[in-house]
């Protein structure tokens, strides 16, 4: 293993609405200086914008006010007044629970149990609010509705659960959704565009009568806009899904947005041929064949991911084996996926990968290997390029977290020498 030099980087009012809030300590995400924060939410503005799925806080604190030591994988919190009826299953996520209970009139509640989040409390129609919910959590009377979403990677499982309806204002304007029916939706006028998560529009959220704030933990940039969210009287859950190690965790929280919604067996369902996918691989034996994932910015460095990173998970899970297995985060308390590499490191990684995938989510991709090689002499040396085995993966994928399976079955496809012309996601620069 070479010894590189790496830099890491960076995606209502309580009356008419049935929302109340279980007052919380606050805290706030803290970052080493000024200047460090100001970077990681620069260099993940972009990523966001796509998904946000290297955008997340650089510090440990997520603002939950939670000690991630008092996490139960297990425990059934007692709730006086209710019965615990069962738990769902999960297959790969660890980062929620989602616990069901019921009163002696056999009204159905549901609890949300976020890992270092924000937990939810779902009450029926004119139930009552239990008195002894652990502090900060969020409490919504269903059906819930109004939703202002700013964590771009949530759409698509919305989407997948047919609940577009239940959303009210987005974060990201029409032109920057690769969701087809999110961005038609917002072209209607059914949702409305309310401001980035960083600069909402406090007023239309407030006069609209929005109840539930969905955000990435890019809000944890700007704990000020938290703060006045909720000061408002919009609670802000934090979606945590880009925190899940397993790739599939990721989509699993489609199974959160299915309790949050009642649409439970749409979410199972769902998640359950995407499961599927995966299994059904092909199955010949790939070993040794080794692919990269990367991008090269504006400073002329080449942009990968660490190989804790669950884009390397991907590619295992497709068959392969990671270009830079050797590469890890050299800071594990900062969940952070990127790695920067002179060219020359890069050349020294990945000149004999199999396969090369541009990132073009984070940097405009190349529209031929000519360009590809333009944009650095040295890129013509790759076995990959010499072979033409380099693929590009668009903007979408950053969005697509229903989607991540097909991804997989994409990689998969290529080191199979399967028919490409099905792929969603990856296309042959030529």
């Amino acid at each position: 293993m070479l010894g590189l030099a790496v830099t890491i980087t960076a995606g209502c009012g309580t009356g008419d609405s049935g929302m109340v809030t279980v007052p919380a300590k606050e805290q706030t995400a803290e970052h080493n200086t000024a200047d460090r924060a100001e970077k990681a939410a620069g260099d993940a503005g972009k990523n966001a914008q796509n998904g946000g799925e290297n955008a997340e806080s650089a510090g440990k604190d997520d603002g939950s006010g939670k000690d991630e030591g008092a996490w139960d994988e297990t425990a059934v919190p007692e709730i006086p007044g209710l019965v615990f009826q069962r738990e769902t299953e999960r297959k790969y996520a660890k980062g929620f629970r989602i616990l069901y209970y019921q009163d002696t009139a056999g009204n159905g509640y549901t609890s949300l149990l976020i890992r270092n989040g924000v937990d939810v409390f779902l009450i029926p129609e004119g139930g009552k609010k239990p008195e002894t919910l652990s502090a900060g959590t969020i409490v919504l009377e269903k059906p819930v509705d109004k939703i202002y979403l700013a964590a771009t990677a949530s759409m698509s499982l919305f989407d997948r659960l047919d609940a577009l309806d239940r959303i009210a204002f987005s974060g990201t304007r029409a032109d920057g959704w690769y969701v087809e029916n999110a961005k038609k939706a917002m072209e209607d006028g059914d949702i409305l565009f309310a401001g980035k998560y960083s600069a909402p529009d406090f007023e239309k959220l407030l006069a609209d009568g929005c109840r539930l704030a969905v955000e990435s933990t890019m809000i944890l940039h700007v704990p000020e806009i938290r703060e006045k969210l909720e000061n408002i009287g919009i609670p802000v859950f934090l979606d945590r899904s880009s925190y899940e190690e397993h790739p599939l965790g990721r989509t699993e929280w489609i199974k959160v947005y299915g309790a949050l919604l009642g649409k439970e067996p749409e979410a199972e369902t769902f998640f359950d041929t995407q499961t599927d996918l995966v299994k059904n691989l092909d199955g010949t034996d790939l070993a040794g064949k080794t692919v990269g994932i990367f991008s090269i910015n504006s400073l002329g460095e080449a942009v990968v991911r660490n190989s804790e990173d669950y884009l390397a998970e991907m590619i295992r899970l497709a068959g392969g084996t990671y270009a830079f297995d050797d590469l890890k985060n050299p800071n594990p308390e900062n969940h952070m996926g990127s790695l920067h590499l002179s060219m020359e490191e890069f050349y020294a990684e990945a000149k004999d990968a199999d396969y090369l995938i541009y990132n073009a989510a984070i940097e405009d991709a190349p529209a031929s290997l000519r360009e590809l090689t333009d944009r650095n002499p040295l890129l013509a040396d790759f076995k990959a390029v010499k072979e033409g085995s380099v693929y590009c993966a668009d903007g979408y994928f950053y969005q697509a977290t229903d989607q991540i399976a097909r991804f997989i079955k994409d990689v998969n496809t290529i080191l199979s020498g399967g028919d490409e012309s099905g792929m969603l996601f990856l296309e042959k620069l030529s």
